[in-house]
């Protein structure tokens, strides 16, 4: 749960972050006080036609008191028209530009620490809270606005026809800002609990669709669903809480205005049957008691507003406050150019080395180092196969070649032209291209997934690297390159989805190839085509493969092993055996 911070703090990042909704924030105030106007105007027109019908006024005509009133009524209609038309029109833009933002941010941020949220959490998080977000900024801070001036206006009116009445009313004011604050903080933990809750239903709703197949052939719908319903009834539990809570406050408070309302009434039929007011007077303080405690029943019912309000900001704050990814905040190195042939364009890549020297890792302080003083030389243009069984480092490798994560020790540095040296930081990523074990195709088009590579890339290039990477069977699709895919590849074998993945790798105008089992769904005779085309495509870069295939290594011109001497398992952490590896090929 995140922590709660003062509300000072939470103010200051909401003026921050909703500086780009001030103008509808404006509009909606500015219409609401409109409303609030033209309200009072109805009241005082109302009591005007009864005064007038009963011959208690004798200054205006009935026929002008109603013709009077047909134009307040028209003007709250176009009033609530355009409040109708700001809020839906608007109001989309603005939760759009804010969900932008924060996915923008979202991706920016340091990406061990984006692991240790659920994507179902994030997901609850990017639509709920910043949905709660906007609509306190556009339409609650509005209203609230609204009420003040609509609560001080009324009592203002019903003070010049009976300032006793209007003092009587007010008086429960205090009582309903006590209840209010006496269970403030009490429901603002509870709305944290709540709303942690739906992100867990969230994440597990989501998760369990991900992996639908698993789900069939294991034969555990039932499990699944069981687990789902135990997680609801936890949400339900706490919902159950939290209305509890809120509801017998608000009893008080609704049992407080009943007795005003009925004061209100008792008073005026009193004061009329002693002459003391006129029918127009009695109708006027009913009308404006319900506009004195509309308000005040609206600024209790802002209480759990707010409190949702400061719940969200908070989970949205947890998630903009993780460390940022420096890659995504500047880029030290221009892309550099690569050398490709027959695409009517001329690049070439800068002969850039890599040494890693005596690096060490481990994920955690407390956790086992996971590599050891590792050493080696990515020579330019070498083609590399690292080797060693699950679990002794290589997808670690990868991570700290791409910078996701630092050594603990040790150090990676580029070796450029010149032979002197650049650390490897998280701003140099755009030097690699790296293509994930596994589908990792987005929903979209093929052409659309090959452009996140090169969004400049034109229809040459891409058959090109299709042909390279033996994914040139796209092009004899029916669509071809505007081919649908569904998430993660949907209608695509996992082979064919492989070879899209390699091909758009290949778009990347950079000097480091990173492949993750990128070959593993092919057959032997298919993965062996790929690898000789890549390699004779790809002369001059530096080629990293993890990889166990015969067919990739018959090309490799170095190999780094990562193994256990002791042959233990290796599975995370059920070993805190220091682990030694055994490193062949080109070393330092």
């Amino acid at each position: 749960m995140a922590a709660q911070r003062p509300f000072s703090q939470l103010f200051f990042w909401l003026w921050h972050h909703g500086r780009k909704f001030r103008v509808q924030t404006v509009l909606n105030t500015v219409t609401g006080l409109l409303s609030v106007g033209s309200g009072l105007a109805f009241v005082a027109i109302t009591k005007m036609a009864i005064d007038v019908a009963t011959h208690k006024n004798n200054n205006w005509q009935l026929t002008e008191v109603i013709a009077m009133l047909i134009a307040v009524m028209v003007f709250q209609i176009a009033i609530n028209f355009s409040n109708r038309w700001i809020r839906a029109v608007l109001g989309v833009r603005a939760q759009n530009r804010m969900q932008r933002t924060m996915f923008h941010r979202l991706l920016s941020r340091n990406w061990m620490s984006i692991r240790h949220y659920h994507s179902g959490d994030v997901l609850n998080r990017l639509f709920k809270d910043v949905g709660t977000l906007v609509s306190l900024l556009t339409d609650d801070i509005p209203g609230f606005v609204t009420t003040i001036v609509q609560f001080f206006g009324a009592f203002l009116f019903l003070c010049t026809m009976d300032s006793r009445l209007a003092w009587v009313i007010v008086g429960i004011l205090p009582l309903t800002l006590l209840i209010s604050k006496l269970y403030m903080k009490r429901l603002r933990s509870l709305t944290h609990q709540v709303r942690a809750e739906e992100s867990k239903v969230q994440s597990a709703i989501q998760e369990s669709i991900q992996h639908s197949l698993v789900i069939k052939t294991l034969d555990s719908l039932d499990y699944v669903v069981d687990r789902l319903a135990g997680t609801q009834q936890r949400l339900h539990a706490k919902v159950i809480e939290k209305t509890k809570y809120s509801s017998f406050s608000a009893t008080f408070v609704n049992l407080g205005f009943a007795a005003g309302y009925l004061v209100t009434f008792a008073w005026g039929v009193f004061e009329l049957q002693r002459d003391a007011i006129t029918y127009g007077v009695l109708l006027a303080f009913i009308q404006l008691v319900g506009q004195i405690q509309g308000p005040l029943r609206a600024l209790s019912g802002y209480v759990p507003t707010f409190i949702n309000a400061a719940t969200a900001c908070e989970r949205l704050m947890e998630l903009e406050q993780m460390p940022a990814d420096r890659a995504a905040m500047k880029r030290a190195l221009a892309t550099p150019t690569v050398s490709r042939q027959g695409e009517g364009r001329s690049r070439r890549i800068a002969p850039t080395g890599l040494r890693f020297s005596h690096v060490t890792y481990r994920y955690t302080p407390t956790s086992r180092i996971v590599l050891r003083d590792f050493s080696f030389y990515f020579a330019p243009g070498s083609v590399t196969a690292i080797l060693g069984e699950t679990g002794v480092g290589k997808t670690t490798l990868v991570r700290l070649l791409l910078s996701l994560v630092r050594p603990v020790g040790g150090s990676m540095d580029f070796v450029l032209e010149d032979g002197s040296t650049m650390a490897v930081m998280a701003e140099h990523r755009n030097l690699f291209a790296y293509v994930p074990q596994g589908n990792s195709l987005l929903s979209g088009t093929i052409r659309e997934n090959l452009l996140l590579a090169d969004p400049q890339a034109d229809e040459a290039q891409m058959r090109t690297v299709l042909q390279v990477a033996g994914a040139d069977f796209v092009l004899t699709l029916p669509q071809g390159l505007d081919t649908p895919c569904t998430e993660q590849g949907g209608g695509l074998s996992e082979g064919q989805a492989q070879r899209i993945c390699i091909a758009r790798a290949l778009l990347r105008p950079c000097p480091f190839m990173l492949f993750d089992e990128s070959t593993s769904a092919l057959d032997e005779s298919t993965e062996e085509g790929v690898v000789q085309r890549l390699v004779q495509y790809c002369a001059g870069r530096t080629l990293i493969f993890i990889t166990h295939r015969p067919a990739v290594l018959r090309y490799c011109t170095h190999q780094v092993h990562l193994a256990r001497p002791d042959g233990a398992m290796s599975n995370r952490g059920a070993s805190t055996t220091p682990i030694r590896r055994r490193f062949t090929g080109e070393m330092l």
